[in-house]
This record gives structure tokens, sequence and C-alpha cells, in this order.
């Protein structure tokens, strides 16, 4: 469900989740995580253009950015990118509005990059293969796609269960926060859903995802024609282990 106020053609990131998501507890928000992401992703795309699919509010690309690459992005949310662009260096970012499943945006790219979890957003296998190949069409000869998502954390579930708490915050004054998790092992799909109090006023949020697993992006990277190269456990290069919670996850496409 949608608030009163967001369009709905920004989808689930309209106005009144852009107006506080740099405000986020994630720890992907802090400077030092940031500088750990900026770092790869500057390796991995050498001295060529980059491109962040779901772009939004800049938190990765303007650091990007500023080191002298050029970025460029493909969004459909307008309330995030209008975040993006009031930022200082915001507006060095050429962002374009669309699906990042089929939105074309000129050039070759050195680097594609999709992080945060957000190929989850795509809610079903076919949305994903076809991001996958969208990829690959922007990518030139040896260029790399890098996704950033998490590990299915199916074994959590005790049998007959289906939700995986993973945030719980109270202020002490009667208000705060609870986030979970709630899977359907048979399509794949899982809500994230979160409930708040601020002020004796409660609300809650339901968002619609698709986990996927490290295998099967696999397959759709070869789909696509892209090769594996890396996958780690994390932005610092620490091994994918099986107990891993996430993956980030390297591509290339062949040099014929």
């Amino acid at each position: 469900m949608l608030s009163s106020g967001d369009d709905p053609a920004d989808g689930w990131f309209g106005e009144s989740v852009a107006a506080c998501y740099d405000a986020g507890p994630d720890g992907e928000f802090d400077e030092a995580a940031i500088e750990r992401t900026v770092d790869l992703l500057a390796e991995l795309a050498g001295d060529g253009a980059v491109l962040e699919l779901a772009v939004g509010t800049g938190r990765v690309a303007i650091p990007l950015a500023a080191r002298g690459f050029r970025v460029e992005g493909i969004d459909r949310s307008r309330a995030m990118t209008r975040r993006l662009s009031g930022k200082p260096g915001g507006s060095s970012i050429a962002v374009t509005i669309g699906d990042m499943t089929t939105t074309r945006v000129a050039g070759g790219f050195a680097l594609v990059y999709l992080v945060f979890n957000t190929i989850n957003n795509l809610t079903s296998q076919d949305a994903q293969v076809v991001c996958f190949a969208n990829a690959a069409a922007h990518l030139r000869a040896g260029g790399r796609f890098v996704v950033e998502v998490g590990v299915p954390a199916l074994r959590r579930l005790p049998p007959g269960q289906d939700t995986v708490p993973f945030r719980v915050d109270a202020d002490g004054a009667g208000g705060g926060a609870v986030s979970f998790d709630r899977y359907d092992v048979v399509s794949q799909s899982f809500t994230s859903n979160h409930v708040s109090v601020v002020d004796g006023r409660g609300s809650f949020r339901a968002i619609p995802f698709r986990y996927v697993w490290p295998a099967e992006l696999d397959l759709m990277a070869r789909i696509a024609g892209l090769e594996l190269e890396h996958r780690w456990a994390d932005w610092a290069r620490a091994p994918f282990a099986a107990d891993s919670d996430k993956h980030v996850s390297v591509w290339v496409k062949p040099i014929d």
C-alpha cells in the first residue's frame, strides 16, 4: 500500500520513502560502508564509464562520480532521483527515468551495477532475466555487471514458520519499529513488512520482492552472455562461504 501523496509511477519508492531514505538505520549508509563499495566499483570500472541501475538518491553514484568517473543512472522513481539531483555533485549524474529491465541509454559502459538487494525488487524470474540482458546490452566487451544481494534466510525458518524478523527498535517512550520478512518458498516471493509507531500513531508498509539464489543468478548471467568472474561475501572481498548472508558477484562480458 502506498502512502497518500505518493505518485504510483514511482512504484514502492515514492515521496514518503524518498523523504527519509538516506536516514535509514542500515549500515549501508555509513560513510565507511559507502567508501568500501565505491573503492571496489572504481577498481572494476578501470577508466571507463559507469551505469547504475536503480540509482535512487545517489548514495553510491555521487561519490563514484566524485572520483572522476562518468556515471549515469536509470531509475523509475522521480521522488528518489529528485533527492539525487539536489545533493552536492548530483547534477553531474545523468539520470534516465524508466524501468531498469528495458530502459536503454546510449554508449558502451565498462561497468553496470545494481546494489543493496535491488534485484529482488523485480518480482518475477522473467523480469530478473530481462534485467541481466539489459545490463549486458549496455556493456562494452570486457565490461562487468555487479550485483549485491542477500542470500535468502530460509535456514532460519523452522518447520511451519514463514516469517523472519530482522529489525526491532524501541525508543522507550511507547514508539518504535518492527520489520520482518514473510516468505513463500513455492513462488520464491517474499514481502518485507515494516510496522512503526510514532507519537502513538502506527503505520504499516509491505513491499513485495522475489529472492534469488547465487546459482540462479549465474544462469541468468549465462543467458545474457556473461561469465562469472568473482563472488565475495562483501565489498571488502571476504570469501563467500556457506554462512554468508549476502554476496557481491561480478560477471564479465567476454572479449570476442
